[in-house]
């Protein structure tokens, strides 16, 4: 089973938009795929439950009061796990799917605010056990990029600099709040815009899929 966690210590960086895009593309291609909803909003089971009725549907599970029953209702079977973490959660609160997790995905958005956000919530995972021993892996996901702004190029420039690996890029749509919203994703299409934007995806499913 593989599982990947999204997480970041502030919200509304399109943490709930990568973990259920990286759901659909999962079950997409043939696993079996639980997408484990930990934030009280409860937006990945809502997104899971509008696309219930297709052939690559994603089981939704209820995470995000009691951790422990919540990996108890995911089937032995499950291929592939995708955790959406709580918005603004540190590493203490991360600790019970810290402990399952195979890869940290970490969502930045290019403001000077997210990312001093965001260096709080790597060094605290950086004191984790796991991620220390190099059995959990980290990466930095640049999120709603304008590439061709100074900004977004600064931006991704810094992150680059920094001990984890930026494994994406993933560039500014409106597409991802109408397909979020119709329990869909950008791999459930196959028009060229679309593949465009898919091919942004293809750095970030590799490193997830590494040993």
């Amino acid at each position: 089973m593989k599982t990947i966690l999204v997480a970041g210590s502030k919200g509304g960086v399109g943490k709930t938009t990568i973990a259920t895009h990286l759901a659909a593309e999962s079950a997409l291609a043939g696993r079996r795929t639980v997408l484990l909803d930990a934030d009280p909003q409860g937006s990945s089971i809502r997104w899971a439950e509008r696309r219930a009725d297709l052939e690559s549907a994603v089981l939704p599970v209820d995470g995000s009061r009691r951790p422990k029953h919540a990996w108890k209702s995911v089937p032995e079977d499950a291929q592939t796990v995708v955790i959406d973490g709580a918005a603004g959660a540190m590493r203490e609160d991360l600790e019970p799917w810290l402990e399952h997790a195979d890869a940290v995905v970490v969502p930045v958005l290019p403001s000077a605010l997210d990312i001093d956000a965001t260096v709080p919530f790597l060094n605290g995972l950086a004191g984790h056990p796991r991620v220390r021993k190099g059995d959990l892996r980290v990466g930095l996901v640049g999120n709603r990029l304008r590439p061709w702004t100074n900004a977004s190029q600064q931006a991704m420039a810094l992150l680059a600099q920094w001990p984890y690996p930026l494994v994406a890029q993933l560039r500014d749509s409106q597409a991802y709040v109408v397909l979020v919203a119709l329990g869909r994703s950008l791999f459930d299409y196959q028009s060229r815009q679309v593949r465009e934007h898919q091919a942004d995806w293809a750095p970030l499913l590799k490193w997830t899929r590494r040993g």
